[in-house]
């Protein structure tokens, strides 16, 4: 009784965590009223904010990524996934990074530069925590595969070089004026730390949909640097290399899981 009790907990806790994420996302990002997303913090989160923002049209990706988690949220609700172990291991991790996805533009909006660096370092934690996890237990259908890996490690590679962005424009707010003949220089460095981080973890974890969304970032990244302010032909190539490095990675990952579970057969 009381591991019923739980697991109604947790659905209910998940359904409540994706409402709040979509009620804070539209005050956050000035829907009702408050100052849109790229004047928000006198403008660094916005696509000239540092070398490292991605261009505008990167962004769009949080439709997808909130249209999954959404569908995640009506999906794990279903009386079929109430007593699902993997769910009961991952669920309110989940919710967790619903939250903090939340925070993030509450954050932005109403609070400090050096708090959405907090809370968006804490975002990419869960995140991390929640792939480990997937990891333990493969999923068993096709829409497990969609709406839970897939939809989770959208949100984890977007947020990977979301949080470099963020950090990056907060550097770039306090940093001393002289360090901006080394912005180019930074800007490659952070970005091998990506391509670094970024393989390793799309071959431990063997999962495309991260690498994806990291490099979609990285692509925008590049554009940005090309087309708009602050312009960088160095960081851009620096960004299209590790974008196609993490794709190229994603898919030896992918290959590698499936050869794994064709021989375990």
């Amino acid at each position: 009784m009381e591991s019923r009790t739980n697991d109604i907990l947790r659905q209910a806790a998940i359904i409540a965590a994706a409402t709040f994420m979509l009620i804070a996302a539209a005050v956050g990002s000035g829907a009702f009223g408050g100052t849109s997303v790229d004047e928000l913090q006198d403008g660094a989160l916005s696509a000239s904010g540092s070398y490292l923002a991605p261009a505008g049209p990167a962004f769009s990706i949080w439709s997808l990524i909130y249209l999954g988690l959404i569908a995640y949220a009506v999906w794990q609700a279903l009386p079929a996934q109430r007593t699902d172990e993997r769910q009961r291991t991952v669920g309110w991790w989940i919710a967790a990074t619903m939250v903090l996805n939340g925070l993030w533009l509450v954050t932005a909006q109403f609070l400090t530069l050096p708090l959405t660096v907090i809370v968006i370092a804490l975002l990419l934690a869960a995140l991390a925590r929640v792939m480990v996890l997937l990891n333990r237990r493969s999923a068993r259908t096709i829409p497990e595969r969609i709406v839970v890996d897939g939809a989770n490690g959208l949100h984890f590679g977007w947020v990977t070089i979301a949080t470099v962005a963020n950090t990056a424009a907060w550097f770039t707010q306090i940093a001393p004026a002289d360090w901006a003949e080394q912005a180019e220089v930074w800007a490659v460095a952070v970005l091998a730390v990506v391509l670094v981080i970024g393989v390793a973890s799309a071959l431990v974890l063997k999962r495309i949909a991260p690498a994806l969304a990291t490099a979609w970032g990285l692509s925008w990244l590049a554009v940005g640097r090309l087309t708009g302010e602050p312009d960088s032909t160095v960081t851009a190539v620096a960004g299209i290399v590790v974008a196609v490095a993490l794709v190229v990675a994603g898919v030896v990952g992918v290959l590698r899981r499936r050869r794994t579970a064709s021989v375990s057969r």
